[in-house]
């Protein structure tokens, strides 16, 4: 990873406190509500809520761990896999229920608490891991560049479907991406750290 990719991890982590300060304020719920207007309903953009469902995760992960075995016997990339993707759902889920904001009153809304947005945070955590994994050891910078652009784009369409779709205020989303990518920053430095230990034995 760059290593400007590092503090920006300390940026959203920044950011998600904030944003978890100040989610009652009248400026959060303002944007919530121009970006409900804004989006809601949006067919194309509901669409990819399908991708960051929970069982798609879990079978493009384990598809993934089957390949890093079989293909290389990565087991730290495994391991990488379980501890971002695995653990960040943990995370996301021990935030939600000690929070416990409520979601957007609509009809036949889910009962689980909404902050922050399981699909925002582990639908970037899964993105990412795959994406991070792909260019690991891609020596053009072009395609390098190109396939995170894409990766970003495809975990923003997956958080901002649970806007259009009614099931996530925006600010819960941000918040989603947010603490999804710190914690992607801190299993991504572990990884490396350990991948140099074991060139150094």
């Amino acid at each position: 990873m760059k290593k400007w990719f590092y503090p920006l991890g300390v940026v959203t982590l920044v950011g998600f406190v904030m944003l978890f300060l100040k989610v009652s304020k009248e400026e959060i719920i303002a944007i919530d509500h121009t970006m409900s207007e804004l989006l809601a309903g949006n067919a194309f953009i509901t669409l990819f809520h399908y991708i960051g469902e929970t069982k798609f995760i879990l079978v493009a992960m384990l598809l993934l761990i089957i390949y890093l075995w079989l293909h290389s016997r990565n087991y730290r990339a495994m391991l990488f896999v379980l501890f971002s993707v695995g653990v960040g759902n943990v995370l996301n889920q021990l935030l939600k229920k000690w929070i416990q904001r409520e979601r957007p009153d609509v009809p036949h809304q889910l009962e689980t608490f909404s902050f922050p947005s399981g699909h925002a945070m582990v639908g970037l955590l899964y993105v990412f891991t795959i994406t991070y994994l792909l260019t690991e050891h891609q020596s053009n910078n072009k395609i390098k560049i190109f396939t995170w652009i894409l990766a970003v784009l495809l975990a923003m369409m997956i958080g901002l479907s649970r806007i259009a779709e009614s099931r996530h205020f925006a600010s819960d989303v941000f918040a989603g991406w947010m603490v999804g990518y710190t914690w992607f920053v801190v299993v991504a430095l572990w990884y490396e750290w350990r991948k140099k230990s074991f060139k150094k034995e």
